[in-house]
């Protein structure tokens, strides 16, 4: 019998996630196959941990993993699908905003042979603050404008892969991670399967809006070179204008011999410029500074616990 492995990234999730584990069992145990549930705990400072221990003192197909500190999701994500071993795997989180009903579907989908991953997009945003939802569904036109990364408009991270997709997500160890963007960039055949958007169970949510604009932004650094065109192609702009400017000078002078006068227009001039040249070293700066942590060659997790035997506990 195959085995499907439920990988759920959680940080301070310890009232969700009774709801969460009652809720998937009951779907998952309505399936004709053999799973596993893996919990990572990314660092919690409440008692999301103590719950997940609990979890795999009384149930065998639970295992937890639990990070040395707050690493952040996508590092989560990263060590349970490194630790998953499962035929399939699947990516849920803990909020039961991804609904366990659609696993035996999903499931279906992959076992026809004709996709390698299903994956799941919400086809509203009910309950979302309006101006959030504007700039998500601004964000994702964009980069599918400008990467070649294919990211749909209301994807979430809750998708299932077969193994051989699982594998290649693992080797791709970029140290800045965008999971939504490298399952797009890796390919194989996706099936989208389309969902009312269902609201968090219990809990806060850990995300607000500065927290999804940097994800946004690190989204469009990692798979784009736009943002280095748009510098240079801006710098190429204001030396033509700079030297139209200049020719506009001499002939003024030549013809008309009036002085060029006015401190005020130059010093608006120079620092118009040199917002444009600051602004231009920050964007080479973002590249520069993925480089910079890449070569570092920093782990990306470092799990402090764990009940997986051979776990990968440094990756």
């Amino acid at each position: 019998m195959k085995l499907l492995s439920i990988v759920v990234p959680c940080y301070k999730e310890e009232k969700a996630l009774p709801l969460f584990y009652s809720e998937v069992r009951k779907v998952l145990d309505t399936i004709d196959i053999d799973y596993e549930i893996i919990f990572v705990d990314d660092g919690s400072t409440d008692q999301t941990l103590s719950v997940m221990h609990g979890f795999s003192e009384t149930d065998s197909k639970v295992h937890y993993i639990s990070f040395s500190r707050n690493f952040g999701k996508e590092a989560a994500m990263y060590a349970g699908l490194a630790n998953a071993k499962g035929d399939y795997v699947a990516i849920m989180d803990a909020d039961l905003q991804d609904p366990p009903a659609l696993l035996p579907k999903m499931l279906e989908i992959l076992e026809s042979g004709e996709y390698d991953s299903v994956a799941t997009r919400r086809v509203s945003r009910r309950g979302e603050p309006v101006i959030r939802s504007f700039f998500a569904r601004t964000f994702y036109k964009i980069i599918n404008r400008i990467s070649d990364a294919d990211i749909v408009d209301g994807a979430r991270d809750f998708r299932l892969m077969k193994r051989k997709m699982i594998d290649a997500v693992v080797a791709m160890t970029e140290y800045n991670r965008f999971s939504k963007g490298i399952f797009g960039w890796i390919g194989f055949k996706t099936y989208w399967l389309p969902f009312e958007n269902v609201e968090r169970v219990a809990g806060e949510t850990k995300w607000n809006f500065w927290k999804l604009t940097r994800y946004a932004v690190d989204g469009i650094f990692n798979f784009s070179q736009i943002p280095l065109k748009i510098s240079s192609w801006t710098g190429l702009f204001m030396t033509f204008v700079s030297l139209l400017g200049l020719i506009y000078i001499v002939l003024k002078r030549t013809i008309y011999g009036n002085p060029v006068a006015g401190w005020t227009s130059t010093a608006c001039i120079i620092i118009f410029v040199g917002g444009i040249q600051l602004f231009c070293m920050g964007i080479m700066g973002q590249y520069i500074a993925r480089i910079y942590m890449e070569t570092k060659n920093r782990p990306h997790f470092i799990v402090a616990d764990t009940d997986i035997e051979d776990a990968v506990v440094i990756k």
